[in-house]
Order: structure tokens, then C-alpha cells, then sequence
């Protein structure tokens, strides 16, 4: 891939948008889907837990969560307008136990103590004001609430030929020193690897990836 198209990519992982943005997303679900479903296993959901996602995606996976507990409620925040239609479309079946909203990627717009779990991956890359966003987060999650953050290491981030572009790389300590300054509590630190498709053809890559699960 050339520059041009190296930034288009990382353009639209960070935010997709038309078409190329749908393209972009499908290849995501794919790619992603376990990174998520790991993610979502950590939250360790219960019935009629209040969920948000920060950064849905398509929400192809929403399916297999709502599967997980009985009368849960989920939540999905993204910056992309392309996402939310997409995520609506996707998921017509779950509309009595889902909503979609955009928002500015910065104000969560909800009242404090909304949900009872949040997560979010291959965000925090996007994250303008980390540490006020965590503070966001922090806001709108109930007491005794969960938040898993899930993001690529840095080791293998920064051979993406993509990320040179617009992202935030972080060691797992970086963003251990980043919860510590926040009001959260680290209860659980979990190390992941795995093969997965690699985004510019160039075959088959190992994603070594940390779940972080915070308490409020």
C-alpha cells in the first residue's frame, strides 16, 4: 500500500465513513471479533445490566453479547454516523435492547451513574484527553460498576504501517500509570495474543493485546 492509501486506512479505523468506511468496518468485525468477545467476557455481565460500548464499530458482535445474560440493555457511543446507521441496520432484531448514539468522542452524553458495565476496544489510540476522558467514563458508570479497556501493545502497534498515522501508542505500564491518576480501581490485568488477518494483505500478523478491568 501506498502513503496515500496507508492514510486512508488509518483515517477510517480511527473513524469510518461511507462506503469505503463500511468496507473498512466488515474488516474490523472480522479481525477484531475475539480481541471483543475476550473483552466482553471480562465484564462478566449479569441480568438486566445496563451496558455501553465506546466505540461500536458495526456491532456485528451484539448478537453473541445479548446472548450472555438475560434482559440486558446495551448502549453503543461512536464517533462515526456511518457506524451508528450501520449498527442500526445490522441489528433491527435488538432494537428493544439496544440504542445507537454519535457523539463528539470527547463528552459522554449521559447522566452520572447511567450503566452498570462499559468497555471499549482499539480506542484509547483516538483518546484527545485521556485522562479526562477516563474521568467521563468514570462519571457515567453506576458505583461498584465494571470498565474493561482493551488496546494493541505498542511492541506490535508500531509495525502497523498504518498507526504512524493519527494514533497513540501505549505500553501496558503507560496506561497503568494513566488508571492510577484516575479515580478507577485496577482489580485485573489480563496479557493476550493471537493471529490475525493482517489490514494491508500482507498476510497473517501475532496482536499481543492487554484487557484491563477497572472498578469504579
Amino acid at each position: 500500500m501506498n502513503t496515500e492509501d496507508l492514510k486512508l486506512l488509518a483515517k477510517n479505523l480511527a473513524n469510518p465513513e461511507g462506503e469505503k468506511g463500511i468496507e473498512i468496518a466488515e474488516m474490523m468485525d472480522t479481525t477484531n471479533i475475539s480481541m471483543t468477545m475476550e473483552s466482553i467476557a471480562a465484564l462478566e455481565l449479569d441480568d438486566s445490566d445496563r451496558i455501553l460500548e465506546i466505540g461500536h464499530g458495526n456491532a456485528g458482535h451484539l448478537k453473541q453479547l445479548l446472548k450472555l445474560a438475560d434482559d440486558l440493555n446495551y448502549t453503543g457511543l461512536d464517533i462515526s454516523e456511518t457506524m451508528r446507521d450501520q449498527a442500526l441496520r445490522k441489528n433491527i432484531k435488538f432494537e428493544n435492547q439496544s440504542q445507537f448514539f454519535v457523539y463528539d468522542g470527547q463528552n459522554i452524553p449521559f447522566v452520572e451513574q447511567s450503566f452498570d458495565k462499559i468497555f471499549t476496544v482499539n480506542t484509547l489510540y483516538f483518546w484527545k484527553e485521556p485522562q479526562a476522558f477516563l474521568e467521563e467514563i468514570y462519571r457515567v458508570l453506576r458505583n461498584n460498576g465494571t470498565f474493561v479497556l482493551t488496546f494493541g501493545h505498542k511492541d506490535f502497534m508500531s509495525n502497523l504501517p498504518f498507526t504512524q498515522y493519527g494514533f497513540q501508542l501505549y505500553h501496558t505500564e503507560d496506561v497503568e500509570k494513566l488508571i492510577a491518576k484516575s479515580q478507577f480501581v485496577q482489580v485485573k490485568l489480563l496479557q493476550k495474543e493471537e493471529w490475525i488477518p493482517g489490514k494491508t494483505g500482507d498476510g497473517p500478523v501475532k496482536r499481543n493485546y492487554t484487557i484491563l478491568t477497572l472498578k469504579k
